[in-house]
């Protein structure tokens, strides 16, 4: 027995008759966040996943393709391989259920239970859907159609074997009153319980019509049913009735199986009754989750409705994906896909909150220490709070991931992102960096924004590895300043910064809008370059002002300034008012953009300002405006603000 704690986590094994799409993204990801936390954690995880092979169906598909149903499954296989590794899983295993070991234990499994009596011959005559490999009786269809996928059941004659299903009923119902954690969510083990005091049928396992599956060792006429088949590599991956493996004894029974709501049937009655029957432990905790919903309907790759993970990932980055998903989506009810949402979630946590503190907090401590903070450092007011926030968020995000709230984890990591960016408001160290005899209190507010970003980084790491490492880059930090299980706020010494590249760009949310509308596909990482709008035929007289000197000209500090906020103003359809931050300090601009921008348009951008603009009281004195933002007229009339990349630093000059 291994002497580390131990932690089993399983996705469902997919099923190749096509590429996956968002929704099976969605299961894995979750499941790859809870087995990096687990690690981080300091437990011995085994992340298991894979595919699902046999069937009718693939049967069918490679016909019509004119390949055996091996080489169709093949193919498909190594996509699915691929968009783990694009996504950043990190299982530790992967099994096909054509895979030689697996196969001789479905075969054990299948020849004890019959041996035993729990498995039968009969004929089966009733309702079967090829889309979802089920069975169905008269009272269990709904309008005629399958239940599950609302597609047309076809009549299904022909010897079969059975398992006896309902001999477990009262067991199983015993067990999920002795064990109210097994079934997750509640609402769905209630669902279960009707499913069984409905009268649970004996469960169809084997199949004559069909011949691509694994053969019925003692009668190989017959090819085990899909589900037994694919239920088992639960166990034969960890080398149950196999000697590929040695794991079984270390990780079984498994901690959870997160599976999505339409499976959780087969996961919570049929595979604890062949578990119940063959003497083994139950797993600890089925999880059905919900669907990724598209336009308020279920994505299927039979009904063409699906979003292509590949794509989302080449246009705007696997962990703006991943955090999307994990964040977004309600784990254990259904949840919404659409571009708005998912643009918006980019820019307001990722960009906005999370990009920005960290593109700040950098520039300022190369701005006014070169890079290295100095060891004299002054406490001051606003710390205790920042500190007490960022302290106890790692344990409300454990205690979330251990309640498989993965969503509301997120949330606790982003409160404390957000208490940061507040610290910075509330101790303006642009103003500290004014007065040499302030430098050690500037140095301890820089010091508590970087431990806080030590923090965020750690508890990142789990849900955006890639973005964790590259903040990890920045920060100066070690492996040892990473690890989870000793974190402690002021554990770092001293800080040493390297100015990167922006974490996630911000997005023109309108104008990707209407690219993705137009069906724009993802852009290559060496995009061309946008054509050049097209000029009027004949251009305007041009009305210059007085030459200046150099002198003149140099009396204008044109600076990059960061977006913090914009609103609009009730007293005027012309005016925004925004906040942002200059390098130094953040100062309040009003600008007459209103009718061609809007504040979603403007926050979290780099923008051109005259700096050094005298303050002028606008709207009867009733607010000031401290600069003046650059932008170009338009031959209709418009402006077009001048806007830079995001990895320009507030503060740095334009010439």
């Amino acid at each position: 027995m291994s002497e580390k704690k131990t932690y089993y986590i399983t996705t469902p094994i997919y099923y190749p008759s096509d590429k996956l799409h968002i929704g099976h993204s969605y299961t894995t990801v979750a499941c790859d966040a809870l087995a990096r936390f687990k690690r981080m954690q300091g437990y011995e995880v085994m992340y298991l996943t894979g595919t699902d092979e046999h069937g009718q169906k693939i049967e069918d598909k490679a016909a019509a393709k004119g390949v055996t149903p091996k080489a169709y499954v093949d193919e498909i296989v190594a996509g699915i391989k691929e968009l783990w590794k694009l996504l950043d899983i990190s299982h530790d295993r992967f099994i096909r259920t054509t895979d030689d070991y697996h196969v001789e234990s479905c075969q054990k499994i299948f020849t004890q239970l019959y041996e035993q009596g729990d498995i039968y011959k009969g004929v089966y005559k009733g309702h079967y859907c090829k889309p979802c490999e089920s069975f169905w009786t008269d009272s269990q269809l709904k309008d005629g159609k399958c239940p599950d996928c609302g597609r047309e059941v076809y009549e299904a004659e022909e010897e079969a074997y059975f398992f006896r299903t309902g001999k477990y009923a009262a067991r199983l119902l015993d067990y999920y009153q002795q064990n109210p954690q097994f079934i997750q969510p509640e609402t769905r083990k209630n669902e279960m319980i009707a499913f069984i005091n409905q009268g649970l049928q004996d469960t169809c396992v084997s199949r004559t019509s069909v011949k691509w599956g694994i053969p019925v060792p003692f009668d190989p006429a017959h090819t085990m049913y899909v589900w037994v088949d694919a239920l088992s590599n639960y166990i034969s991956a960890l080398g149950y009735g196999n000697s590929a493996y040695q794991d079984y004894e270390t990780f079984w029974p498994a901690d959870i199986h997160i599976v999505g709501k339409e499976i959780l049937r087969f996961h919570t009655i049929l595979w604890p009754a062949m578990l119940m029957a063959l003497g083994l432990p139950l797993p600890k905790r089925v999880f059905g989750h919900g669907w990724v919903l598209l336009d308020g309907g279920k994505m299927s790759k039979s009904k063409g409705n699906v979003v292509d993970p590949v794509i989302l990932c080449g246009r705007y980055g696997v962990d703006a994906i991943r955090y999307f998903l994990l964040r977004d989506i309600p784990f254990g009810n259904d949840g919404i896909f659409s571009n708005e949402a998912l643009i918006n979630r980019i820019n307001s946590d990722l960009a906005n909150d999370l990009g920005n503190l960290l593109s700040r907090t950098v520039a300022m401590v190369e701005k006014y220490f070169g890079g290295a903070l100095p060891a004299a450092r002054q406490p001051g007011e606003f710390d205790a709070d920042l500190i007490s926030t960022v302290a106890a968020m790692p344990p409300k995000v454990a205690a979330c991931m251990d309640d498989l709230l993965i969503p509301q984890a997120t949330q606790e990591i982003f409160k404390a992102i957000q208490r940061a960016n507040k610290y910075i408001d509330e101790t303006a160290p642009w103003a500290l960096a004014k007065d040499e005899a302030n430098k050690p209190r500037l140095a301890m507010v820089l010091y508590n924004l970087c431990e806080a970003l030590r923090y965020a980084c750690v508890m990142l790491a789990p849900f955006l590895p890639s973005t964790a490492d590259k903040m990890a880059a920045q920060l100066g930090l070690t492996a040892a300043d990473r690890q989870y299980t000793s974190l402690g706020f002021g554990g770092k010494a001293d800080y040493t910064v390297h100015k990167g590249e922006a974490l996630f760009p911000r997005i023109d949310a309108a104008r990707e809008l209407a690219e993705l509308a137009a069906g724009a596909e993802a852009p290559s990482k060496a995009a061309a370059p946008a054509a050049p709008a097209p000029q009027p035929a004949e251009a305007p007289a041009i009305e210059h002002l007085p030459e200046i000197t150099i002198d003149d000209f140099c009396k204008c500090e044109l600076r990059v300034a960061r977006v913090l906020t914009c609103e609009t103003l009730p007293e005027s359809k012309k005016l925004l008012k925004m906040t942002l931050f200059d390098g130094e300090r953040e100062r309040t601009i009003l600008s007459g953009i209103a009718r061609w921008y809007a504040p979603a348009d403007l926050i979290g951008r780099n923008v051109g300002i005259v700096a050094n603009l005298a303050p002028r009281p606008m709207m009867k004195g009733k607010y000031v405006s401290e600069g003046m933002v650059m932008a170009a007229d338009l031959p209709d009339g418009g402006a077009s603000v001048a806007f830079f990349p995001d990895d320009v630093l507030p503060g740095s000059a334009i010439h």
